[in-house]
Protein backbone atom coordinates (compact mmCIF):
# COMPACT_ATOMS: atom_id res chain seq x y z
CA UNK A 1 0.00 0.00 0.00
CA UNK A 2 1.12 3.33 -0.81
CA UNK A 3 0.14 7.00 -0.03
CA UNK A 4 -1.69 7.39 -3.29
CA UNK A 5 -3.99 4.21 -2.25
CA UNK A 6 -5.35 5.74 0.68
CA UNK A 7 -8.88 7.15 0.41
CA UNK A 8 -12.00 7.25 3.31
CA UNK A 9 -13.99 4.35 3.83
CA UNK A 10 -16.78 3.55 1.62
CA UNK A 11 -19.91 5.94 2.78
CA UNK A 12 -18.23 7.58 5.35
CA UNK A 13 -17.41 10.61 3.11
CA UNK A 14 -20.81 12.34 1.47
CA UNK A 15 -20.51 14.69 -1.36
CA UNK A 16 -21.26 18.67 -0.87
CA UNK A 17 -24.58 19.82 -2.09
CA UNK A 18 -23.49 23.32 -4.60
CA UNK A 19 -26.35 25.54 -3.91
CA UNK A 20 -26.82 28.33 -6.84
CA UNK A 21 -24.35 26.88 -9.60
CA UNK A 22 -26.77 27.32 -12.01
CA UNK A 23 -30.46 25.27 -13.04
CA UNK A 24 -28.60 22.17 -14.83
CA UNK A 25 -26.83 21.63 -11.24
CA UNK A 26 -30.10 20.90 -9.87
CA UNK A 27 -29.80 23.35 -7.28
CA UNK A 28 -30.38 26.27 -9.12
CA UNK A 29 -32.52 29.64 -9.59
CA UNK A 30 -33.49 30.25 -5.74
CA UNK A 31 -31.60 27.21 -4.77
CA UNK A 32 -33.71 26.04 -2.18
CA UNK A 33 -34.83 29.12 -0.17
CA UNK A 34 -38.20 29.62 -1.62
CA UNK A 35 -39.11 32.99 -3.62
CA UNK A 36 -38.97 36.41 -2.36
CA UNK A 37 -39.38 37.43 1.07
CA UNK A 38 -36.98 38.21 4.21
CA UNK A 39 -35.76 34.72 4.24
CA UNK A 40 -34.52 34.14 0.71
CA UNK A 41 -32.21 36.95 1.17
CA UNK A 42 -28.53 36.87 2.42
CA UNK A 43 -28.32 37.66 6.04
CA UNK A 44 -32.52 37.30 6.47
CA UNK A 45 -33.30 35.72 9.27
CA UNK A 46 -36.05 35.73 11.75
CA UNK A 47 -35.23 35.02 15.77
CA UNK A 48 -36.97 32.12 17.13
CA UNK A 49 -39.22 33.79 19.49
CA UNK A 50 -40.69 36.58 16.93
CA UNK A 51 -44.05 36.13 16.48
CA UNK A 52 -45.06 38.48 13.19
CA UNK A 53 -45.25 41.12 15.04
CA UNK A 54 -47.60 40.01 17.23
CA UNK A 55 -47.43 41.14 21.14
CA UNK A 56 -44.64 38.37 21.74
CA UNK A 57 -45.04 36.05 24.66
CA UNK A 58 -42.74 37.27 26.83
CA UNK A 59 -44.07 40.53 26.84
CA UNK A 60 -47.71 39.47 27.17
CA UNK A 61 -46.68 37.47 30.53
CA UNK A 62 -46.86 38.96 33.85
CA UNK A 63 -43.15 39.50 34.69
CA UNK A 64 -41.18 37.88 37.53
CA UNK A 65 -41.45 39.22 40.71
CA UNK A 66 -38.47 39.33 43.29
CA UNK A 67 -35.23 38.28 42.60
CA UNK A 68 -32.69 35.17 43.21
CA UNK A 69 -30.29 35.64 46.23
CA UNK A 70 -27.07 34.58 44.94
CA UNK A 71 -25.66 34.36 48.36
CA UNK A 72 -28.63 32.15 49.87
CA UNK A 73 -27.58 28.87 51.69
CA UNK A 74 -29.83 26.14 51.14
CA UNK A 75 -30.61 24.52 54.61
CA UNK A 76 -31.73 21.07 55.79
CA UNK A 77 -34.25 21.79 58.33
CA UNK A 78 -35.57 19.50 61.23
CA UNK A 79 -38.00 20.31 63.75
CA UNK A 80 -37.42 19.67 67.82
CA UNK A 81 -41.43 18.73 67.29
CA UNK A 82 -40.11 16.36 65.08
CA UNK A 83 -37.49 14.82 66.82
CA UNK A 84 -39.37 14.47 70.21
CA UNK A 85 -42.10 12.55 68.02
CA UNK A 86 -39.02 9.92 66.33
CA UNK A 87 -38.15 9.47 70.41
CA UNK A 88 -41.57 8.48 71.07
CA UNK A 89 -41.85 6.33 68.46
CA UNK A 90 -38.16 4.27 69.01
CA UNK A 91 -36.46 5.66 65.99
CA UNK A 92 -34.01 7.26 67.88
CA UNK A 93 -32.96 5.66 70.57
CA UNK A 94 -29.80 5.51 72.99
CA UNK A 95 -28.13 6.53 76.37
CA UNK A 96 -29.23 9.65 78.07
CA UNK A 97 -28.53 12.68 76.82
CA UNK A 98 -29.35 11.29 73.45
CA UNK A 99 -27.08 12.19 70.61
CA UNK A 100 -28.80 13.97 67.79
CA UNK A 101 -26.71 14.77 64.38
CA UNK A 102 -26.80 14.89 61.01
CA UNK A 103 -26.00 11.70 60.97
CA UNK A 104 -27.92 10.15 63.21
CA UNK A 105 -31.19 11.85 61.86
CA UNK A 106 -30.35 10.50 58.14
CA UNK A 107 -29.87 7.17 59.38
CA UNK A 108 -33.27 7.05 61.28
CA UNK A 109 -34.84 8.50 58.06
CA UNK A 110 -35.65 11.96 59.41
CA UNK A 111 -33.59 13.92 57.35
CA UNK A 112 -34.03 13.73 53.65
CA UNK A 113 -31.06 15.88 52.41
CA UNK A 114 -27.60 15.32 52.61
CA UNK A 115 -24.82 17.75 52.20
CA UNK A 116 -26.64 20.44 53.34
CA UNK A 117 -25.69 22.35 56.92
CA UNK A 118 -28.70 21.10 59.63
CA UNK A 119 -30.72 23.95 60.52
CA UNK A 120 -32.86 23.02 63.69
CA UNK A 121 -36.33 25.03 63.82
CA UNK A 122 -38.47 25.29 67.04
CA UNK A 123 -41.59 24.11 65.96
CA UNK A 124 -43.19 21.42 68.60
CA UNK A 125 -42.13 20.39 71.90
CA UNK A 126 -39.38 18.95 73.57
CA UNK A 127 -39.24 16.67 76.94
CA UNK A 128 -36.42 14.21 76.18
CA UNK A 129 -32.89 15.69 77.17
CA UNK A 130 -30.50 15.82 74.02
CA UNK A 131 -27.30 16.83 72.91
CA UNK A 132 -27.75 18.14 69.44
CA UNK A 133 -25.23 19.22 66.97
CA UNK A 134 -26.15 21.23 64.05
CA UNK A 135 -25.33 24.17 62.11
CA UNK A 136 -27.22 26.69 62.81
CA UNK A 137 -30.19 26.93 65.47
CA UNK A 138 -33.43 29.43 65.75
CA UNK A 139 -33.36 31.02 68.79
CA UNK A 140 -36.88 29.02 70.13
CA UNK A 141 -34.88 25.71 69.18
CA UNK A 142 -31.89 26.72 71.42
CA UNK A 143 -34.12 27.67 74.45
CA UNK A 144 -36.64 24.32 74.15
CA UNK A 145 -33.47 22.19 73.84
CA UNK A 146 -31.97 23.85 76.92
CA UNK A 147 -35.39 24.06 79.10
CA UNK A 148 -35.62 20.23 78.52
CA UNK A 149 -32.22 19.59 79.77
CA UNK A 150 -30.40 19.33 76.85
CA UNK A 151 -27.29 20.68 74.95
CA UNK A 152 -27.13 22.81 71.65
CA UNK A 153 -23.74 22.55 70.11
CA UNK A 154 -23.05 24.68 67.13
CA UNK A 155 -20.02 22.42 64.23
CA UNK A 156 -16.92 24.28 64.71
CA UNK A 157 -15.99 25.90 60.84
CA UNK A 158 -12.11 25.34 60.61
CA UNK A 159 -10.88 29.23 60.72
CA UNK A 160 -8.59 29.40 57.32
CA UNK A 161 -5.68 31.87 57.89
CA UNK A 162 -5.76 34.77 55.04
CA UNK A 163 -2.63 35.90 53.73
CA UNK A 164 -2.29 39.46 53.20
CA UNK A 165 -1.47 41.05 50.10
CA UNK A 166 2.31 41.16 48.93
CA UNK A 167 3.60 44.63 49.54
CA UNK A 168 0.67 45.86 52.05
CA UNK A 169 1.16 47.40 55.31
CA UNK A 170 -0.43 43.90 56.87
CA UNK A 171 2.57 42.51 55.67
CA UNK A 172 5.14 40.99 57.91
CA UNK A 173 8.52 42.64 57.60
CA UNK A 174 7.44 45.25 55.62
CA UNK A 175 6.83 48.75 56.53
CA UNK A 176 3.97 51.23 55.01
CA UNK A 177 5.18 53.56 52.73
CA UNK A 178 5.14 57.06 53.80
CA UNK A 179 3.70 59.71 52.52
CA UNK A 180 5.63 62.69 50.84
CA UNK A 181 4.35 65.61 53.30
CA UNK A 182 5.40 63.74 56.29
CA UNK A 183 8.94 62.82 54.89
CA UNK A 184 9.20 66.36 54.10
CA UNK A 185 8.48 67.18 57.61
CA UNK A 186 10.62 65.04 59.23
CA UNK A 187 13.42 66.11 56.98
CA UNK A 188 12.59 69.84 58.06
CA UNK A 189 12.53 69.42 61.90
CA UNK A 190 16.40 67.66 61.64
Amino acid sequence: MKLHDLKPAPGSTKKRIRAGRGIAAGRGKTAGYGTKGQTSRSGGSIPAWFEGGQTPIHIRIPKLRGFTNISRVEVAVVNIGSIQEWIDAGRLNGAAPLTVNADVLTAAGLLKTRGKPLKVLGSGQLTAKVFVMADSYTASAKSKIEAAGGTAQVYETPVVPTTPVKGSPATPGKRAPRSKPAAKAEAQES
